[in-house]
């Protein structure tokens, strides 16, 4: 199709070398004019912003306003939109619109062009990135090194990546709506109505909905409590129940479970993974280290490592790992494999990165990580649990049941978690007050520890989207599983 004089398009391509397709803008736009529904099946790859001439993009966004709102939108009524748009004149005016409609290629051809739109779109957007990264690796007063220069392009090119142009600014309010509307409607058609994924323990599942996507989930506890035995259980259960679907552009989610990133900066992959193949094959950890199993179990072992060895579990675990590493490893890793949730294990072991002084104060490196971990939730969508260590203080109290004031720099970590949870095991601190055998102390004792055998406690001190209360599970220490906990009573709001 030809809309402008040859000789003049040769001039023109041969001064702008900026990777774009006129005559691929034209034809969809004509497509689009010649029959409203094409829009539909090309709206959800290209949008106006990847036109490259302005006129273009003014054309698109005015069909695609009067499509959406059930109005025709052909070259009649746009010529009536446009009449007075001197640009437009300037190029053809109405004759340019008969034309766009004249030269309409095959319906069929429509998406093929919306992709090379987007596709030079794309190319275009990263020549920006790539001089913006130049400029800055050039410029000699920037106050910004090597290290986290390269951090921020691989965000900046992630983003492009993912969401195919750097996102930000404004949206309506409708927009916003229809999120929580997809979400509800989510929530609605899942089993049990869960709006987030789900742990794998049912009790845990109802009091927080499951783990919502862009939330920063903080799990503390002192040491000896189970909090990394938790964590490692819902990832488990999280990356055990993963399946996988495809929406209507190829993009790989999650239909149900998640795949995990799980980065253990205090144990190494292999205790991890001797964890998960105890809970797995009900051998205890330490017999499996030890080998110190019969045939039976051995069996059992083996067995299975072979039905567990293809979750999508991820373990990373280097030690004192920066924020921004960490950041830069979960952007590749989704990328590259899928990533629906992160687990750090634990918060007070990542470093702020050589951005912070030593002068700035542990308070100051905390409060950088955790509104790290919090933008890498949103800018991954995913959720991110890090766990977290308590204060002594906890251990000065008769109560020992954790609060919110027991975190550590707890200003920072309660104030970027959107929830913060307590695991809590008194059979743990009762077993250290053990009585004199014989005593009628000790029978009490007794009495009080058979009511608390293998049971425990996880408390919702903080939670933006519900209620705070408190769950309580099973604890196997041979295993170190947490599971459900087989009675009635077993789920207390104190809150809501």
């Amino acid at each position: 199709m030809a809309f402008t004089d040859p000789a003049l398009e040769t001039d023109l391509n041969e001064l702008d070398t900026t990777p774009q397709s006129q005559a691929a803008e034209q034809a969809l736009l004509g497509a689009i004019l010649y029959d409203n529904e094409i829009y539909h099946r090309v709206s959800a790859i290209v949008d106006g912003k990847h036109f490259y001439n302005p006129i273009h993009r003014r054309i698109f966004e005015t069909a695609a306003r009067l499509i959406e709102s059930g109005k025709l939108a052909d070259a009649i009524v746009l010529k009536n939109r446009f009449s007075q748009d001197e640009t437009l004149v300037d190029i053809g005016g109405e004759q340019y619109l008969a034309e766009l409609l004249m030269n309409a290629p095959s319906g069929a051809a429509a998406p093929e062009y919306a992709k090379m739109i987007f596709d030079l779109a794309m190319r275009r957007e990263l020549i920006r990135l790539g001089n913006e990264i130049s400029k800055g690796a050039a410029n000699p007063d920037s106050d910004l090194d090597a290290r986290q220069q390269i951090t921020d392009a691989e965000s900046q090119l992630y983003n492009l990546a993912e969401v195919g142009a750097v996102q930000g600014g404004f949206e309506t309010f409708k927009q916003a709506m229809l999120k929580s509307i997809e979400m509800a409607t989510a929530a609605y058609s899942r089993d049990g109505g869960l709006s987030g994924i789900s742990t794998g323990l049912v009790d845990m599942d109802r009091q927080l909905g499951g783990f919502h996507r862009s939330d920063l989930i903080i799990l503390a506890g002192r040491p000896s409590m189970g909090k990394t035995s938790l964590a490692t259980n819902i990832a488990f259960n999280m990356a055990k129940a993963f399946k996988e679907e495809r929406n209507a552009a190829g993009v790989s989610k999650a239909a149900s479970g998640a795949r995990v990133g799980f980065y253990s900066l205090e144990m190494s992959s292999e205790q991890l993974a001797t964890r998960m193949l105890a809970e797995q094959s009900g051998v205890p950890s330490h017999k499996i280290r030890r080998g110190d199993i019969d045939a039976r179990e051995y069996e059992h072992v083996r067995d299975s490592a072979d039905e567990i060895s293809s979750i999508p579990f991820y373990i990373d675990d280097t030690g004192g790992i920066s924020i921004g590493q960490l950041s830069a490893r979960a952007r590749r890793l989704k990328r590259m494999s899928g990533l629906d949730m992160i687990v750090v294990d634990y918060l007070q072991l990542l470093t702020g990165g050589k951005a912070l002084k030593s002068s700035d104060g542990r308070v100051q490196e905390v409060s950088a990580i955790t509104q790290g971990l919090k933008a890498l939730a949103k800018e991954l969508d995913i959720p991110v649990l890090a766990l977290a260590q308590l204060s002594r203080q906890v251990e000065q109290r008769d109560d020992k049941r954790p609060q919110l004031s027991d975190l550590r720099e707890s200003g920072s970590i309660e104030q970027d978690a959107d929830v913060v949870m307590f695991v809590f095991r008194e059979e743990y601190y009762k077993a250290r007050t053990e009585p004199s055998e014989g005593t009628e102390e000790h029978l009490k004792w007794q009495e009080e520890m058979d009511q608390l055998h293998n049971k425990a406690e996880v408390i919702v001190g903080k939670q933006r989207h519900g209620p705070i209360g408190t769950v309580k599970l099973s604890f196997n220490a041979n295993l170190t599983k947490f599971g459900n906990l087989a009675q009635d009573d077993r789920y207390d709001d104190f809150s809501h």
